[in-house]
């Protein structure tokens, strides 16, 4: 028998996981007296994550930026597209590899240093570019989705229960959040005309929203839906 949540083997006597206190229910088993398997003061010792492939992987991004970085100076004498390459490994290693370096990654914590790391790599290229679209649309919209589905982390992690308003609000927030986006491409690419395609995924998102906020309203609903797909 192994633990829901941590996946020690327990013992058949065991009431509760020695490691994460969850109690153990098995239907199918009586719990008998006897001898537990862990005793008190000896839990089992929790495996550290192997990491191998982070070094690996980190190793391969770094030789990669290294030959990017050397052959971009040779051939033209200084940093030129270089710059785009390295700035998309590196958001790509903070927003995937680091967070595989710690045993439990929060992602309260992580998700805002991808979302910072994806509005550098952006201003980067606005500047590489000579642009002047990153503080009247990117630093905005990258805000604003780091905003909401923070907000959404946070809640999630911290708040016990109402876990499908939070998803439902969520989706229909970020749908909603669409109209802001064309708004903001329409001021900042003056080329662009406001077309309405933010109504879209405004429909697609609220009907999400809506359903998932009916289903934690209506409890027959839900239940019936978790018996159909085995949840």
């Amino acid at each position: 028998m192994y633990c829901v949540k941590c996946g020690v083997n327990l013992a058949d006597t065991e009431k509760k996981c020695p490691l994460c206190s969850t109690t153990v229910y098995h239907p199918e088993l009586e719990q008998g007296e006897g001898e537990e398997q862990f005793p008190i003061g000896q839990l089992p010792i929790r495996e550290k994550k192997p990491i191998i492939a982070q070094t690996v992987i980190s190793l391969f991004l770094l030789i990669t930026v290294g030959i990017v970085l050397f052959y971009d100076i040779r051939f033209s004498g200084s940093v030129t597209w270089s710059g785009y390459v390295i700035g998309a490994i590196v958001t790509v290693y903070v927003s995937f590899v680091l967070p595989s370096w710690f045993m439990r990654p929060s992602p309260v914590v992580f998700f805002p240093c991808a979302m910072t790391a994806v509005c550098l790599y952006l201003l980067y290229i606005n500047l590489a570019t000579d642009g002047d679209w990153f503080l009247s649309f990117v630093f905005p919209v990258v805000g604003g989705v780091a905003l909401i589905f923070e907000t959404a982390i946070v809640l999630l992690k911290y708040v016990k229960g109402g876990k499908l308003y939070i998803v439902g609000g969520t989706a229909m927030g970020f749908g909603a959040f669409m109209l802001l986006v064309e708004f903001l491409m329409c001021i900042t690419f003056k080329s662009v005309n406001f077309i309405g395609w933010c109504f879209y995924p405004i429909i697609a998102l609220g009907v999400i929203g809506a359903f998932l906020i009916f289903l934690a309203i209506c409890r027959p609903a839900r239940e019936s839906i978790e018996r159909k797909v085995f949840l």
